[in-house]
């Protein structure tokens, strides 16, 4: 899986919350000794590991079976597959990308099978054995001085796709599959203009994005409760950083402090951090930050759990708020909860864009992007961002248990920003939140 800017923030204040919460593991000291250090509001947190139930061999089969369905629909012979995201999604193999062709090809008949460097076999067989081919899959290996584009076409001819559509998940490097096309249709020129002495039909390269994306936008219900339950998990840690703050603190300190409250529950998350004008950039900056009395703190994160992801925002004061803080926390919450009810089944993506937007110009933070400088949302599951978006020009309708960001923010430079962003799912009647929405700046998180 590709590395986000937000994973490699996360990833940076995991491993400085580590080495800050786990020092006996370094010293020698004895075990729990490191775990009294934790602020209070940190410390009272519990695990939650044990409410989170891995995705099934079953449940990866049962979405192949759904893929081959919306192959057939959008007249998709195959799709292949590499390292990444929706590999992990259909069969729960990790595989990292390197220039050395690892695939997945599902057929929209016939059994999938895998293409494989020869010396990579056995970590191989290990993964697949863990998912729906694990009894009997089929490995096509190639050698080093071989070509795993031949591997893939010859195991489409096989199963009598010599022409036709072969689709290509969108994550899926130009060179691969401008190699299996290559290999396939050797009379065809690097151009794509046909020689004219070929006479059978080329098989042609297409987008795998309607089946990819259309499988993994729609949650089942033990998708929902994974993510459910990273939602409550963020909230939480956000909830014992902000009550183990003060004033002085580096932007990092606090980072920190999420971090180990992500850890302390059984998750490893986190959240980047800005304050004050650096809260006005949607993505902040690197800048060294402190936090200080009636400075305006936005944090922006999440956690995994069992690969489902959690993104939320919370915008609070480390203090009192000056009453223009609060009539702009005002707007944006009246947006987003005005997104949340333009979400409906059959309601176009734009639409809950649109609901939000109108919010936030009709009180003067606009027009169009002057303020409210990013979409409302985006599609959120096993990636932080992805398939469908709530954006302006965005016409697919709504379907339930597809899973949204609702984030709504006025950002205004040089003094602050505000954001407030939480996770929503779309139900058979409307959409729901995960998790409540942030009531207000004096008290982001209710009274505690």
């Amino acid at each position: 899986m590709n590395p986000s800017r937000r994973h490699f923030l996360q990833s940076a204040g995991i491993a400085a919350a580590i080495a800050t919460t786990q020092p006996s593991a370094l010293l020698g000291q004895p075990e729990g000794a490191a775990e009294k250090k934790l602020p209070e509001p940190i410390a009272k947190l519990k695990s939650r590991k044990a409410e989170a139930h891995p995705i099934t061999a079953a449940e990866r089969g049962q979405r192949v079976e759904r893929a081959r369905q919306l192959m057939a629909a959008n007249k998709l012979d195959a799709v292949m597959m590499i390292g990444g995201t929706s590999l992990v999604y259909f069969t729960g193999i990790r595989w990292w990308l390197s220039e050395r062709l690892f695939a997945m090809v599902v057929p929209v008949k016939g059994k999938p099978f895998y293409v494989c460097p020869a010396f990579e076999e056995d970590r191989a067989r290990e993964q697949i054995a863990n998912g729906p081919d694990g009894n009997d899959p089929e490995i096509r290996l190639w050698q080093e001085d071989e070509s795993p584009y031949e591997r893939i076409a010859q195991g489409l001819k096989d199963r009598g796709i010599s022409a036709g559509k072969l689709g290509a998940e969108e994550t899926v490097r130009y060179v691969f599959s401008d190699g299996v096309r290559a290999a396939a249709n050797p009379l065809v020129k690097a151009d794509g203009v046909k020689n004219v002495s070929m006479s059978a039909p080329a098989l042609e390269m297409a987008s795998a994005t309607p089946v990819t994306a259309g499988c993994r936008m729609i949650k089942s219900a033990h998708e929902l409760e994974l993510m459910k339950l990273a939602n409550e998990v963020t909230l939480a840690a956000y909830e014992a950083a902000y009550r183990s703050s003060k004033e002085g603190m580096t932007q990092r300190d606090f980072a920190q402090l999420v971090s180990q409250a992500h850890e302390r529950q059984g998750f490893q998350g986190g959240a980047s951090i800005q304050v004050g004008e650096f809260s006005a950039l949607p993505h902040g900056s690197v800048k060294p930050q402190v936090l200080r009395e009636g400075t305006i703190l936005l944090m922006d994160g999440g956690c995994r759990v069992e690969d489902y992801e959690s993104d939320i925002s919370r915008t609070v004061v480390l203090g009192k708020p000056t009453d223009k803080m609060k009539k702009v926390f005002d707007i944006v919450h009246r947006a987003q909860s005005a997104a949340l009810a333009a979400a409906k089944p059959g309601v176009q993506c734009q639409a809950v864009d649109a609901a939000a937007r109108k919010v936030i110009t009709d009180a003067g933070y606009g027009p169009d992007y002057k303020y409210f400088t990013h979409r409302v949302g985006h599609g959120i599951g096993m990636d932080g961002h992805e398939w469908p978006y709530l954006v302006r020009g965005n016409t697919l309708p709504l379907a339930p248990n597809m899973c949204f960001s609702d984030e709504p923010g006025i950002y205004i430079r040089g003094e602050f920003g505000v954001r407030l962003e939480d996770d929503m799912h779309i139900t058979e009647t409307g959409a729901e939140l995960f998790t409540p929405q942030s009531p207000s700046l004096d008290e982001p998180f209710g009274k505690g």
